[in-house]
């Protein structure tokens, strides 16, 4: 009987070096795909591609499989891109990584994986797949919580996570890096990656300010007071604490400032002090577009634990469908035990019931003291504005 033919998606890194081995010790025909799907500044220093690729080559000799490239550049930018730059635009903080998961890594490299005869997919992320006894696939949190990917992975469905193993899952990533070492990986020291999938290493308001203009607005306190000006509602997040620009406020409490609202009417920008004010709490959010791993939203007034962000502990909530929650419409509900804090617009609340996780939606509002940020979608432009 022939071997099981599994692609293995490879970026150069040592998760995904130590994945291919793994699956070649455990009998599989393994071929190692590179994907490039960034090429707007090839030749830029922050632009890993290059070396990427050598490393990916070196690996694939070292562990004696074949190795192909292939450029989804053209399906990032009309997919990923695209979304992310009118979500900047219209006042929000999208998730790229979580979209890229879904629409490149799972959707236009599984096709081009099963076009080339593969049974299954294999990445280095830390997540696990279960199949049930019905036949059902789940996404599981990895064994290393602290390393846990299942978070940029929720909008898999059960197609996507059937033709999928994660063998990084059940192991911690010291483990990884020993296997690297151990079999000689020249990659086996590298540094993990941990910019936006696109984006990189670089200064992010620099490279957000190549598509998006500028556009100055006052900074103002709940109270209507102007501290400061800001350079564009685009370039700030809830709950950001650098880059403000105000130090210690002049009554001398010498609280941090942070982002706490934006309008985008007026546009302006409302900043307060101290890590828990109230209009950076939130004990109820709304979440829109909803992606069920299992294909059906979960049960009404589901409690679970979801997290609002990535590198957030679980918090104890409870689930409720408003209208018709199957995708691709429909909103639900979060509500929380305990306030959570900068719940952020654009970002995705996943939902877990213990370590299976169920899906979730792109947050659109919650419940703090601060004003609800809203704004239609903005056309957006894929070029970098011309230089001044």
């Amino acid at each position: 009987m022939s071997q099981q033919k599994v692609v293995v998606g490879m970026s150069g890194g040592v998760d995904s070096s130590v994945t291919a081995w793994l699956l070649k010790q455990q009998g599989y025909e393994v071929v190692g795909l590179f994907m490039k799907n960034w090429e707007d500044d090839d030749d830029s220093e922050y632009c890993s591609a290059r070396q990427d690729w050598i490393d990916v080559v070196s690996v694939a000799d070292l562990i004696g499989i074949d190795l192909e490239a292939v450029n989804f550049a053209a399906e990032y930018k009309d997919r990923v891109f695209a979304e992310f730059l009118r979500e900047y635009s219209a006042g929000r903080t999208p998730n790229p990584d979580v979209l890229c998961n879904a629409e490149i890594k799972f959707k236009a490299f599984l096709d081009h994986a099963l076009a080339l005869g593969a049974q299954t997919i294999a990445t280095g992320h830390y997540a696990r797949v279960r199949e049930t006894p019905e036949g059902r696939f789940e996404l599981l949190k990895a064994l290393d919580h602290t390393k846990d990917q299942s978070y940029f992975l929720h909008r898999l469905n059960q197609t996507q996570l059937a033709k999928t193993l994660f063998p990084l899952g059940e192991m911690p990533k010291t483990q990884v890096r020993e296997i690297a070492a151990q079999i000689g990986l020249p990659n086996a020291r590298k540094k993990d990656s941990t910019g936006i999938c696109f984006i990189g290493e670089r200064p992010f308001r620099e490279f957000l300010n190549r598509y998006l203009p500028t556009q100055p607005g006052p900074m103002k306190t709940p109270d209507g007071k102007v501290v400061g000006e800001h350079i564009g509602l685009a370039f700030y997040t809830f709950g950001q604490r650098k880059g403000i620009g105000l130090g210690g406020s002049k009554d001398g409490s010498g609280e941090p400032w942070f982002v706490a609202a934006k309008d985008l009417a007026s546009n302006t920008l409302y900043v307060v002090q101290g890590h828990d004010h109230p209009w950076l709490l939130s004990h109820t959010l709304q979440a829109g577009n909803p992606s069920w791993v299992a294909g059906v939203a979960p049960a009404a007034a589901l409690a679970c634990a979801a997290k609002t962000r990535y590198r957030q502990a679980d918090a104890t909530c409870t689930f409720s469908a408003l209208g018709t929650s199957q995708p691709p419409g429909g909103h639900f509900a979060l509500n929380f035990r305990d306030a959570q804090w900068a719940v952020t617009p654009g970002q995705s609340a996943v939902l877990y019931d213990g370590d299976v996780c169920l899906g979730g939606g792109i947050i659109e509002a919650a419940d703090s003291a601060a004003p609800l940020t809203r704004a239609p979608q903005q056309a957006a432009l894929l070029t970098p504005r011309p230089a001044a």
